[in-house]
């Protein structure tokens, strides 16, 4: 009997947690990094068929950004171009390749109206082994790599974009220079809180 009062006692809290916590909204979302201002905003590419394209606007859609058609007045995503390189990273006795590495990188541009556009890149590397008589088999592996990679893109693609922040908050396009003062600034007025204390 005491048993079941136990389990029962605790099904009741799990219960009674998951309804508190559904009550006051708190959701996992996935776009903590996405500012306010990015919440909507069009989404163009070299290709607009391409896989990586796809998955972009996937990942923009879990992030709960609301891509619209492109117009002036609206923040873009524009996708420049993806590559793929690969190199030996080990070879087998007969000098055929037994460990390769891909690096898949992707440009993009952000453009904010009346703060300008500012230019990423980013880049992802991963290694398998190649084994010449399972070839069918490694094909296979590698596409799911490549997709795997591009995957990752996308999402990296989202965090870079919480760099965007500061530059909406200064209302235009920071430089090196401008970044490099902003953290002056900050050193500064660490130093003078300290001080006070």
């Amino acid at each position: 009997m005491r048993l079941i009062s136990i389990s029962f006692t605790k099904i009741i809290s799990i219960v009674v947690t998951a309804s508190l916590l559904s009550a006051c909204g708190f959701h996992l979302r996935g776009d903590y990094s996405v500012p306010d201002e990015l919440g909507s905003l069009s989404l163009t590419s070299y290709d607009q068929y391409s896989t990586l394209t796809r998955m972009m606007r996937s990942q923009l859609r879990i992030n709960e950004v609301n891509i619209v058609p492109p117009s002036e007045n609206v923040p873009n995503l524009h996708i420049l171009g993806e590559s793929l390189g690969e190199r030996n990273l080990s070879l087998y006795q007969n000098t055929t390749a037994a460990e390769k590495e891909l690096t898949f990188t992707a440009s993009y541009r952000v453009t904010i109206p009346d703060i300008g556009d500012k230019t990423f890149s980013t880049s992802v590397s991963r290694s398998y082994l190649e084994n010449p008589l399972t070839a069918l088999a490694k094909s296979v592996e590698r596409d799911m790599i490549e997709d795997e990679m591009r995957q990752f893109t996308t999402g990296q693609i989202i965090r870079q974009m919480a760099r965007l922040r500061s530059d909406i908050k200064a209302g235009h396009i920071l430089t090196k220079e401008d970044l490099d003062s902003l953290d002056e600034q900050d050193k500064e007025s660490t130093s003078d809180v300290k001080s006070t204390e």
